[in-house]
């Protein structure tokens, strides 16, 4: 794929000296699994927001004044930067559905258009090369850190599902809840029972527990909810707002994860979730965060870990992971996470910050 200047982009696989694939390869792992979910009859798109902090060229400070929230100023001061970004996703043939200024100093939020899992890891990964190359051009490096500064908000790596079967939809003109079908509730119902298992992949970063806190938006709870933004898996109905139809965000998910594993254990979750038609708990219609133990306890509602060496126990003993992932791919994994634990295991959150601000940025 040209980007324009002379450069070209490619998304590669892994395979060894004879042309076979390797099992650790998370493209591969990836493009399996969504064609075993193809042939079980089910269409299905995803679609990432990614969010980024857009620094001077130090690296040390927030470019511009940083805010409003949510305001048109943050993009007018780099205006210059945004029109470059929209130019270069556009001869990169790369859709945009929304580029806007987010909650945090000098945080920026784009949301690419939906494709098929594993185009959208695709272009989950090409963006950011998009957006890195052109905050270059004008003196801009862009963390995509889950944790820029030790304290405030964090970035998150959020994914939109949506299925079909049989050319109808899963999540809407159903009987189920918010008119969910059987399989859409079956969907959502296996995410809140397994994402505690797997947040060790979703979230799985040095830094990834620190954005994960309650009240953040962040999704630190394994529950579901319409609209609901602190639950991890929230359920965006169809409406007038949300022209593409219902879809389903898991909210955990931070940019410190591989998109391609995060695609593969997600749909992977999901054709589980289908196959022992996971029954769909209550629904939160509240921030969990507020509430006591025991009222989280008897709603059915799990803290999802923020421990990072806690998150790698429980991913580790998670056998679906290891059949949707493969032994080798998860054992890869693993490996480099727990190297992680050990080499930061004396240095504080401040050195941590800095550290990785931009580990996720090229």
């Amino acid at each position: 794929m040209s980007l324009g200047d002379g450069s070209a982009w490619a998304p590669t696989e892994l395979a060894d000296q004879d042309g076979q694939p390797l099992a650790f390869c998370p493209r591969g792992t990836l493009r399996r699994q969504q064609a075993a979910a193809e042939a079980d009859g089910l269409e299905i798109l995803a679609a990432t927001e990614i969010e980024f902090v857009a620094f001077d060229a130090t690296g040390k400070s927030v470019a511009g004044r940083g805010g409003p929230a949510y305001g048109l100023a943050p993009l007018l001061e780099h205006a210059a930067f945004v029109d470059d970004v929209h130019r270069d996703f556009d001869h990169a043939g790369l859709a945009i559905e929304q580029l806007h200024a987010e909650y945090g100093p000098g945080q920026i939020e784009l949301s690419v258009a939906p494709a098929a899992p594993l185009q959208a890891a695709d272009a989950n990964v090409l963006a950011r090369v998009l957006l890195c190359r052109a905050g270059r051009r004008h003196g801009l490096r862009l963390s995509f850190s889950p944790r820029p500064f030790a304290a405030g908000v964090g970035n998150g790596a959020h994914v939109h599902w949506s299925f079909r079967r049989a050319g109808a939809p899963l999540l809407s003109g159903g009987r189920e809840p918010h008119g969910l079908t059987e399989g859409g509730a079956a969907v959502l119902g296996g995410f809140v029972r397994w994402l505690p298992e797997v947040i060790g992949a979703l979230a799985p970063s040095l830094l990834s527990g620190l954005r994960l806190q309650p009240s953040h938006w962040s999704g630190a709870f394994a529950c579901w909810g319409l609209e609901n933004r602190e639950a991890a898996v929230r359920l965006c109905a169809a409406t007038p707002g949300n022209p593409r139809g219902a879809n389903v965000e898991v909210k955990c998910i931070d940019p410190s994860a591989n998109p391609y594993v995060v695609n593969a254990l997600l749909l992977g979750l999901a054709r589980r979730g289908l196959e022992e038609r996971v029954p769909l708990p209550a629904e939160t219609t509240r921030d969990p965060g507020p509430m006591t133990d025991d009222q989280r306890a008897q709603a059915g509602i799990v803290r999802l870990e923020s421990n990072q060496s806690a998150m790698l126990d429980l991913l580790e003993r998670f056998k679906i992971a290891q059949e949707i992932l493969g032994a080798g791919l998860l054992e890869a994994l693993l490996a480099v996470r727990r190297h992680e634990v050990e080499i930061a295991r004396s240095a504080s959150i401040e050195e941590l910050v800095e550290r990785f601000r931009f580990t996720w940025s090229v």
